[in-house]
């Protein structure tokens, strides 16, 4: 239970109860407002925060408070408030807010050519969806007229959206509970154990062989779907393992889709995740980043040869071509390239690499570093050997990082996972580490 309430925020622990205690009046007021009129779920109540404004890497509380925003619900590459993409949103609401379905506008069909130029030469049929979870929607419907089958086969503990047709292919129990036999028929197989980077020579090869066996002994399987990196605890797979799953869907004739939702558009140090494979999806699935944190827009894309579906509505949303969505999306696409927004990741990639693991060597409660791009996990255990999850400490180190200005998310219960902006310098870098360092210091001593 001690993991679900870390990785979530239907939270009640010590280390919360003692959060709220900090909070001036007027936060507290306002949270209590918000607990009485919000629907309570998980992951989402009891809200710590009640936010006033964003800019840039900064999030700030309506006490003044401020956080650097290390997690930002993977929404925010070129960081809070970019006035770029805000002159192109502001620009675009004065001449076209909203087209109605059954017409189409120039921004949004600027942005499908400009997003799918940047892709494979294959990829290039789009659809656009207010967010990621109708993008795996439309994925999951696409596989059965395209294939005929019905079953899919996804990872464990794997999170692809929280609408049914979405936890019928995710497997994280907070999503399933109580919701009965789900649709599509889901078969899950392990996650791949990996070894922090695509060109590790470590062997998690073995894990695709799951793949073939579950294939093998089911004749009904239309696709396969995962994340090509996990986002929430940062698994990173070999070449290798992805190399053998692309060709194990080849020889079956099983689509694989790829939800790359919270880790496309830089976060990796690439535009898109596959990218450091040598591998196509048959259907990507994008979010998050996508609308730059202002405009939610999403998309599935997949080949030319797929587009078959014409006699049905794969996702019909009254949001789909949204101009606001594709002015965002676009002028996110065009400040990452004027910017050289992927070469300088690589380059803070390098510097939080360095960093990162001069705290492990410091601190014996850290068992593993794991990152690509600006995406890291620093997993805390009580015993190396049997890699016991230090909740208790994950909680510890979370909330004194807080009250130091420094916001991130806990997930798997022990795993401190760290997402700033990319449009972060590396200087903002260094006071996280800062703040990191002290944390593990306190809580050492």
């Amino acid at each position: 239970m001690q993991d679900l309430l870390t990785e979530g925020d239907v939270n009640f622990s010590n280390a919360r109860k003692n959060w709220y205690k900090l909070l001036d009046i007027e936060t507290a007021s306002l949270l209590k407002e918000d607990a009485d009129v919000f629907l309570h779920q998980a992951l989402s109540t009891p809200c710590m925060e009640v936010l006033d404004s964003a800019n840039g890497i900064y999030i700030t509380g309506v006490s003044g408070k401020k956080y650097m925003d290390f997690h930002g619900n993977s929404v925010h590459q070129v960081g809070y408030g970019n006035q770029f993409v805000i002159e192109s949103v502001k620009n675009q609401m004065d001449k076209l807010a909203f087209s109605p379905r059954r017409f189409t506008n120039t921004i949004s069909i600027d942005f499908a050519k400009k997003l799918t130029s940047l892709l494979p030469q294959n990829l290039n049929r789009i659809l656009f969806t207010p967010g990621g979870t109708s993008s795996i929607g439309m994925a999951l419907k696409l596989v059965r007229v395209i294939t005929g089958k019905n079953k899919v086969v996804s990872l464990q503990d794997s999170f692809h959206g929280a609408s049914l047709d979405a936890i019928g292919v995710g497997g994280e129990y907070q999503f399933k509970k109580y919701m009965g036999k789900l649709y599509p028929e889901n078969l899950l197989i392990p996650q791949p154990v990996t070894y922090n980077h695509p060109n590790s020579e470590k062997g998690d090869i073995d894990f695709a062989d799951a793949l073939e066996q579950v294939l093998i002994e089911n004749d009904d399987i239309g696709a396969f779907i995962a994340e090509t990196i996990r986002n929430t605890d940062v698994q990173i797979p070999s070449i290798a393992y992805w190399k053998k799953v692309r060709n194990i869907c080849n020889r079956y004739n099983v689509l694989l889709i790829l939800d790359e939702i919270p880790i496309a558009f830089g976060r990796t140090g690439k535009m898109f995740a596959f990218e450091h494979y040598g591998i196509e999806p048959d259907i990507l699935c994008l979010g998050k980043g996508l609308g730059a944190g202002i405009i939610p827009i999403a998309a599935m894309i997949t080949k030319d040869e797929y587009n078959i579906a014409s006699d049905i509505s794969l996702g019909h949303y009254t949001h789909e071509k949204s101009p606001l969505g594709a002015a965002a999306g676009l002028a996110m696409l065009e400040f990452m390239e004027t910017n050289n927004v992927l070469a300088e990741t690589v380059i803070k990639e390098t510097f939080l690499k360095i960093e990162l693991h001069k705290l492990k060597e410091k601190y014996t409660i850290i068992g593993d570093v794991r990152g690509i791009g600006l995406l890291w996990g620093i997993e805390l255990v009580k015993d190396h050997t049997t890699k016991e999850k230090a909740s208790d400490a994950a909680e510890k180190i979370l909330y004194y990082c807080l009250n130091n200005g420094l916001s991130f998310k806990v997930s798997q219960g022990n795993v401190l996972q760290l997402c700033p902006p990319l449009t972060i310098t590396l200087d903002e870098l260094k006071n996280a580490v800062s703040i990191l360092n002290a944390a593990f210091n306190e809580l050492s001593s």
